[in-house]
């Protein structure tokens, strides 16, 4: 044969290998593809499946009728229930869980949860909607060393009192860092909470709640209470606070009681005293407040919530020493949400409608994040 003809059965056979190699290769495309679909369509039965299968744990125990039931928890990425594909685990192998340390200050907003972490070294955001789970880390001006309480305004702008800077750090809805604000002397932030125009802050320092403007100028408009021992309006540590109307509730925590002021810093009563029995307090942290004036208390040495009414009168507790589901390790703050129950809805017993959501930080334990929800049987009519 001579090299003409021999060059040219060559490129004609190299030309078949392309055309076949090829085919093949969309073959096992579109064959992966499907399998991707398959494999997803059927992690989220299985997901739906487990979700149903979950220890029921009311409070009140029968036969008094439920107020409160717990319906999950967040510890890691891995609770939030979704699944890695199939074809991503083949490009990219195994994705690691991502897992929070010691959560202590929670927030919520539009979906996404906000979760400092004291040795994380920042904050996790958890989105409810996508199922995803970041560490939040900031470096230059916004990096932060020991945050321990958040708030977000109606903006998505992120508060952070962080008691390692000294200061409140300021994250505009991307995530990117706006400014810090706070006194140059005698300020330990340790909760913040953004309410209507202003910004209220407990600060250790002064045993003071700091009250600034919710504009670009965080301007210190008034602080509250006076200092003076003898005086039950004084506070001692004002470990968290709450504003719901126009009342703030401070939770003392060197003084083992709940303190109310108006929202301009006039003083109220107190509720709650240091003991061990009903009604009492040992760690007194976080504190809460709902559309009611139901009062959410953390005590950390005890590991569970109180909840009072109004008037001061104890309710029901929730919590206890770990034992399971339901149960936290040295818990610190406490949450009410009214705006995002359809992500936990699937979690309430069908006998049951959620009326809002109660969430409750752990420090430590598998359960990190408790979420319980203040329920009422079907068809009956609301109770206080």
């Amino acid at each position: 044969m001579n090299n003409h003809l021999f060059s040219k059965k060559l490129k004609k056979n190299l030309s078949l290998f392309r055309v076949t190699n090829s085919v093949n290769y969309s073959f096992w495309i579109f064959t992966l593809i499907g399998l991707f679909v398959f494999v997803g369509c059927n992690t989220n039965k299985i997901a739906k499946t487990n979700d149903t299968a979950k220890q029921l744990v009311i409070y009140p125990a029968p036969p008094e009728p439920a107020r409160i039931q717990f319906l999950t928890k967040i510890t890691s990425s891995a609770d939030l229930g979704k699944k890695q594909s199939f074809l991503s685990k083949l490009i990219l192998g195994q994705e690691k869980s991502k897992a929070m340390v010691k959560p202590y200050g929670i927030s919520i907003h539009k979906g996404k949860l906000y979760v400092c972490d004291q040795y994380g070294g920042g904050m996790e955001i958890i989105d409810l909607e996508t199922r995803d789970f970041h560490f939040f880390r900031p470096g230059g001006k916004g990096m932060l060393r020991a945050p321990i309480n958040c708030s977000v305004d109606e903006k998505g702008y992120l508060y952070v009192a962080d008691v390692g800077r000294q200061e409140i750090v300021v994250f505009d809805d991307k995530g990117k860092y706006v400014r810090c604000f706070g006194e140059k002397e005698k300020f330990k932030p340790t909760d913040v909470v953004v309410y209507q125009d202003k910004i209220f802050v407990a600060n250790t320092a002064s045993s003071k709640i700091n009250v600034y403007s919710a504009d670009s100028t965080n301007k210190l408009l008034y602080s509250f209470p006076e200092v003076d021992p003898t005086n039950q309006a004084s506070l001692g540590i004002p470990a968290n606070i709450a504003v719901e109307g126009d009342r703030v509730y401070a939770a003392d925590f060197g003084y083992s009681m709940i303190k109310r002021y108006t929202i301009d810093g006039k003083f109220i009563d107190t509720i709650g005293s240091r003991g061990d029995r009903p009604g009492q307090f040992s760690k007194l942290k976080g504190i809460a407040v709902d559309r009611e004036s139901n009062i959410y208390a953390v005590d950390a040495g005890f590991d569970h919530v109180q909840i009072f009414n109004k008037d001061g009168k104890l309710l029901l507790v929730i919590g206890g020493h770990y034992q399971g589901p339901g149960g936290l390790i040295i818990p610190a703050k406490v949450m009410i949400d009214y705006d995002n129950l359809k992500y936990f809805e699937k979690y309430v017993d069908p006998s049951y409608d959620l009326k809002y959501l109660i969430f409750v930080t752990s420090q430590y334990g598998p359960d990190l994040i408790n979420v319980y929800g203040r329920v009422d049987p079907k068809g009956a009519s609301p109770s206080k």
